[in-house]
């Protein structure tokens, strides 16, 4: 891990971060120098990551559920005076055939994915715009700039979260609060990837009818740079998204995919 310094002192809120990419991004953060709320639905687990960190607060918190969100918001401005970056991660990943697809589950995926960053990011404005100042930065996915195989549901809520990222960015320009969003390629090392009777090897590999190690291998061959995408990969780009070095970056979606995505 590189450290910069460069986010020392601000206070940061981020999403989905009771496990996996949002946990080690949490971790840089604190290493950062950030004041940390951690906030997952697995209250258990955004304590235990929170309690790991130098300046960090646990939060039992639904994306998807305004009062929680708007709660937890406030309850970070008065211990700590002010919010300057969102980081809106926390999202759900259910890959079946679209004739397959149970209704309730999709839009479950789209409530997620989509309604709870807008949900997040309103409030993380409503206490930004007084201020003048404040970066939201949503982690997105490639999946957000082209289609996904029998992965339907997540793809059109990304590309949904990249059309929201530019909307939003205009909207808060003259309020000085930046909003871009980061595009991972596949995190093939990942407890996403790895871990659980729904991990997504196993999921592509029931719906794909391959095994496993040919799913792995399908997808490292689909990177120029032939290696998967690791945590550090987005945390540099979201610590220099955040910083003001990027002050000039509004409504981008970054592509972080080894060459996977170019547009």
């Amino acid at each position: 891990m590189t450290v910069t310094g460069m986010l020392k002192g601000q206070v940061a809120i981020i999403t989905g971060a009771g496990q996996g990419l949002g946990e080690g991004l949490a971790q840089r953060l604190d290493a950062e120098g950030c004041f940390v709320a951690v906030a997952d639905i697995n209250g258990e687990a955004a304590n235990r990551v929170a309690a790991g960190l130098k300046n960090g607060m646990g939060f039992t918190v639904d994306v998807t559920n305004e009062e929680q969100v708007a709660a937890m918001v406030d309850s970070v401005v008065e211990a700590w005076g002010r919010l300057d970056l969102l980081v809106s991660n926390a999202a759900i990943l259910i890959a079946k055939s679209v004739v397959d697809f149970p209704l309730d589950q999709w839009k479950r995926m789209i409530d997620v994915n989509i309604t709870g960053y807008f949900v997040c990011a309103k409030h993380a404005a409503r206490v930004m715009i007084p201020n003048r100042k404040g970066n939201i930065i949503q982690i997105n996915s490639k999946s957000g700039k082209k289609g996904s195989f029998k992965n339907s549901a997540y793809a059109s809520a990304k590309f949904a979260g990249i059309g929201f990222t530019q909307s939003l960015a205009l909207e808060m320009a003259e309020y000085g609060i930046r909003v871009n969003a980061i595009c991972p390629g596949n995190l093939l090392n990942s407890s996403l990837w790895n871990e659980g009777p729904n991990s997504l090897f196993k999921q592509y590999a029931r719906n794909q009818g391959i095994s496993e190690e040919a799913v792995r291998e399908k997808y490292l061959n689909q990177v120029p740079l032939k290696r998967s995408c690791e945590y550090e990969d987005i945390a540099n780009i979201l610590v220099f998204l955040a910083s003001d070095q990027a002050s000039y970056m509004t409504g981008q979606a970054i592509n972080v995919t080894g060459g996977q995505e170019m547009r």
